[in-house]
């Protein structure tokens, strides 16, 4: 079968959309494994659906599949691209659109200069909501990792997070501290990390290692769970820049049961077409 598609990239998160509206199509985990292969498909981040609501409460539906071919619950970088695709390609005029995910309804608001805001919803800090194994919520947990003992915050933006300060994101243990917290025996459905550099109370630097993905140049949830850790635990404002090394994204949250919103960019890199064996 012949599948449509856009490329489209957030700081450098990229993504593979297709609309299954004009095209319905059902893709396998090795079809999306396929298509996010950068050697022998498209190559992505992310694939991500555009489908019909789910309801008479949403404009559309938004899936989003890892790499692994692991269907995600939430991705920031990706709500905005697929913002940017519904105007882009006319599914809709609205300035503001109300959008179902495998961990929730989000809202996507339309900003100048191909900027769109995200309100990401309320995080969530109860463990079992993240999920995570532990009895209570806390600010701190203590974890050990590559046999170092370490303090994490853990949140649910939709989907799982672990944040950690470190002293510099330069030289901070991604790529070995990563793996082994991305499958922590705590987290049963996996989790992603975030490495944070406190510059100021109102600026972060930020590494993400993304669950099923490995460290991406950004990660749109990632910098809203680094922003919602840092302010319940104390040490960041309301308004945050958070500079990842795909380009910087801008948080707020008043705190909580509020809401929290994040803006930033996006862009269409280019449109074509795959064939797929469909029966595989």
């Amino acid at each position: 079968m012949n599948i449509a598609f856009t490329k489209m990239q957030g700081l450098g998160n990229d993504f593979v959309v297709i609309n299954t509206i004009s095209q319905p199509i059902s893709l396998t985990s090795s079809q999306i494994k396929r298509i996010a292969d950068r050697r022998l498909g498209i190559g992505c981040d992310q694939v991500l659906l555009i489908t019909s609501p789910p309801s008479s409460q949403v404009d559309f539906g938004y899936r989003i599949f890892n790499q692994d071919g692991g269907e995600a619950e939430q991705c920031g970088n990706g709500a905005r691209c697929f913002a940017h695709y519904i105007h882009h390609y006319g599914l809709s005029n609205k300035n503001i659109l109300h959008v179902a995910t495998k961990g929730g309804v989000i809202q996507l608001q339309r900003e100048e200069n191909q900027y769109v805001t995200v309100n990401m919803g309320i995080p969530r800090f109860d463990p079992k909501q993240i999920p995570f194994g532990v009895d209570a919520e806390a600010l701190f947990y203590p974890l050990t990792v590559a046999n170092q003992s370490i303090n994490i915050g853990a949140v649910s933006m939709g989907n799982p997070h672990c944040v950690l300060q470190v002293p510099d994101v330069t030289t901070a243990p991604v790529a070995i501290w990563g793996p082994e917290l991305e499958s922590h025996p705590l987290f049963p459905q996996q989790v992603n990390v975030g490495f944070v550099e406190k510059i100021s109370s109102h600026e972060i630097n930020l590494r993400v290692y993304e669950r099923g993905v490995g460290e991406t140049p950004a990660c749109g949830t990632g910098a809203c769970a680094a922003v919602a850790v840092g302010r319940n635990q104390g040490w960041l404002a309301e308004s945050v820049a958070v500079h990842l090394p795909g380009g910087s994204l801008h948080i707020t949250w008043q705190g909580e049961n509020n809401p929290l919103f994040m803006t930033g960019p996006s862009t269409v890199v280019f449109e074509g077409s795959i064939t797929l064996d469909m029966s595989r």
